[in-house]
């Protein structure tokens, strides 16, 4: 019986192997080159954008930039007051507005608040140079997702454990799922563009404990100046 049973596991792997066909890093290599080859994401330090966040009937102004493995500033302006998010390293500081239950003034953030903004500073996913990142991925399988075929990655990064799947005919990433401190988030990625070079998502569908919303992305610059004193902490 453990003779059998033995077989048929490795005949399940097998077949499993066989409806991949491809090994992590072959997926993960046609997945950069679809972005634009991993020599072309090396080249970028500083990345900028400018987006609308569709959320209730509004359409609320935002603003980022990301020093990328370093640094992160997004502002928000809702009913005229300023939302701000920043993360330097592992710190980070707030500004939420009142009518968000903040107090209007610069605060730090919690570890538990950084943790799950600690991704942006890595725009190009948890599985661009994943290896050297200390990220654990592993490929589940080849499933179906909205009706597209689609290769399924769970990947543990900074923590944080999430489901990542990639379009199979595309190679570009459709889908991400996680769970941080209980609280499930996803994001649903479309209406890629090309930026110099790179293929990027001008369309985020986040679903959230927060609720539902779109990020539209409306102007995005690569490798533009940026003043390192945006990242710091304003006095009260």
């Amino acid at each position: 019986m453990k003779i059998k049973l033995l077989c048929m596991l490795a005949i399940a792997t097998l077949s499993l192997a066989s409806i991949n066909g491809q090994t992590v890093d072959e997926i993960v290599a046609k997945h950069l080159e679809a972005m634009g080859g991993a020599e072309k994401l090396k080249t970028v330090n500083t990345i900028s954008t400018e987006r609308v966040i569709a959320v209730q009937g509004m359409e609320i102004p935002s603003k980022s930039v990301i020093v990328v493995g370093k640094s992160m500033r997004s502002e928000s302006s809702v009913m005229g007051s300023s939302m701000v998010q920043v993360v330097q390293g592992e710190k980070g500081w707030k500004i939420m507005p009142a009518m968000m239950g903040g107090t209007g003034e610069p605060e730090d953030m919690t570890a538990e608040e950084i943790r799950p903004l600690l991704g942006q500073l890595d725009p190009f996913g948890a599985l661009y140079n994943y290896q050297e990142k200390g990220n654990k991925v592993e490929l589940v399988g080849k499933e179906k997702v909205d009706k597209k075929d689609m290769f399924h990655f769970k990947i543990t990064s900074n923590g944080v454990v999430m489901d990542e799947y990639l379009d199979a005919s595309t190679y570009l990433v459709y889908k991400v799922t996680s769970n941080v401190g209980g609280q499930e988030g996803e994001l649903v990625f479309s209406s890629y563009e090309v930026i110099d070079g790179i293929k990027m998502a001008n369309t985020i569908d986040i679903t959230s404990p927060m609720g539902a919303f779109t990020m539209i992305t409306n102007k995005t610059v690569i490798n533009g100046p940026v003043d390192e004193q945006i990242f710091a902490k304003p006095a009260k």
